[in-house]
């Protein structure tokens, strides 16, 4: 049987990258789906009709992450189109990588916009539509608790507020058999932080494995904390980071 048979997902930003691989993961196993996505419509399509295509239901909403009302939005159309949501993944995030002395309040803005209140905005929202048991999982970074690399001093605060959201939200809705975990990524081949990218080597020579990292490994350790076999992890921080912060 399907671990997550009769669950609903919200994966948010999941046209690409990460979140489209966590979102057709949780479909595999046997959740239904909700995404979002802030531009791409063909490409948040494709994510659809992957997770059709297993067999499972899905829908792909418009929202920036960095719009409040528009998060909050789709978190209700989430709910109301599926029943509930028991499982949210905040996947939604930027970076721009650059020396902290050059970024701009704008950058700042947005980064934080994105990577925190965005966070807290859809986490608020779901739990209010979110039945005892559920699953909240957030995609931080292994950043949020050690910077080996530069550029990354702005993100790398947004990170670190994740965790200690993570760890303050879990003793909040433990009661409710609610889990709260920060799943934390090192380098992962993605469009935003290639492999073959600028700010690719510093980051490669800082990795136990020598190489980057692949989004199903991302999605593979989501899964799990999604899973009923997780249900006594909570408030953990979970690297996924090829010995980056070993």
């Amino acid at each position: 049987m399907a671990k997550l048979k009769d669950k609903v997902a919200l994966v948010t930003g999941a046209s690409r990258g990460i979140g489209a691989a966590i979102a057709k993961r949780l479909a595999a196993d046997g959740a239904d789906v909700v995404i979002t996505y802030a531009r791409d419509a063909a490409a948040a399509d494709s994510v659809v009709k992957a997770i059709e295509a297993a067999g499972r239901k899905a829908l792909a909403i418009k929202a920036d992450a960095a719009d409040a009302a528009a998060v909050m939005a789709a978190v209700e159309q989430a709910a109301k189109a599926f029943g509930h949501i028991d499982i949210l993944v905040n996947n939604a995030g930027t970076a721009i990588p650059k020396p902290f002395v050059e970024t701009t309040l704008e950058e700042i803005d947005q980064v934080f916009g994105i990577n925190v209140r965005g966070v807290l905005v859809a986490t608020q929202t779901a739990l209010k539509h979110m039945p005892d048991g559920g699953r909240i999982i957030t995609i931080g970074s292994c950043v949020g608790e050690r910077v080996l690399t530069p550029g990354l001093t702005a993100y790398s605060a947004t990170k670190g507020a994740v965790k200690m959201f993570t760890q303050g939200l879990a003793r909040e809705v433990g009661a409710r058999k609610i889990t709260v975990n920060n799943v934390q990524p090192g380098p992962i081949d993605t469009d935003l932080n290639p492999a073959a990218g600028d700010w690719a080597e510093p980051q490669l020579a800082v990795t136990a494995l020598k190489r980057y990292g692949h989004v199903d490994e991302v999605a593979a350790l989501v899964a799990f904390v999604a899973s009923p076999e997780s249900s006594y992890i909570t408030g953990a921080n979970l690297t996924v980071d090829g010995g980056t912060n070993a």
